[in-house]
């Protein structure tokens, strides 16, 4: 089995797949109590705050150039999640095609489909709002992202399941896309633990700043 010969190849792939499962497993503890610590602010937060904070961002210049038709993807908030609504809202009046994800197995990437305003939508996993399978999937050249914890070097700490890592990655080996992060000032941490399967954000949007990684 020589260096250049497929098997050696797949050997090292495994090699480089396992040291990647072994360094994520090793920090998914201390990634559990950050979330958790994160999360627990974040319902904390009062109702009326949080939509203020929503309001505040959505009103803001946004932070890239956003022409017609650029293919922005948002998201159904959940419980106590940064609503993404009065943004899209906004985002599609300027002219962007809206996408939502839809939630696979366990395991995969999402699937980005089409999706407008006043378009009906159907009930996914956790009851999450999601297009029809009928719609057209897209590939976003803007993702909304959605997150538990953010840290100042653009890494984020989602739910656990890794479905944003792997869209992102996905889709950056296919196209050019700049990701951005919705969340509350305080659910920023002073480091997130990030293994090379982490994919980072380009941007987060907060009530109080926009800071971009890039």
């Amino acid at each position: 089995m020589g260096p250049g010969s497929a098997s050696y190849r797949f050997t090292l792939r495994r090699i480089r797949d396992t040291s990647l499962m072994m360094t994520a497993a090793s920090l998914k503890p201390e990634k559990s109590t950050l979330r958790t610590e994160a999360l627990s602010r974040r319902e904390a937060m009062p109702a009326q705050e949080r939509a203020a904070a929503v309001e505040a961002v959505a009103q803001r210049p946004f932070a890239v150039p956003v022409a017609t038709g650029t293919i922005v993807s948002g998201y159904s908030p959940m419980k106590s999640e940064f609503n993404p609504v009065p943004l899209m809202r906004r985002l599609a009046d300027l002219g962007a095609a809206m996408a939502l994800p839809v939630t696979p197995k366990r395991g995969n990437p999402l699937v980005m489909r089409a999706w407008a305003f006043g378009d009906e939508l159907a009930s996914g996993v956790w009851g999450i709002r999601e297009p029809k399978p009928e719609a057209p999937e897209v590939f976003p050249d803007v993702m909304l992202v959605p997150l538990a914890a953010f840290d100042r070097a653009g890494h984020r700490i989602g739910y656990g399941a890794g479905y944003y890592d792997r869209t992102i990655a996905r889709i950056r080996a296919m196209k050019p896309v700049t990701t951005i992060g919705l969340a509350f000032s305080l659910q920023e941490i002073g480091r997130v633990p990030a293994t090379p399967f982490d994919q980072p954000l380009d941007l987060v949007l907060t009530e109080k700043e926009t800071i971009d990684f890039r």
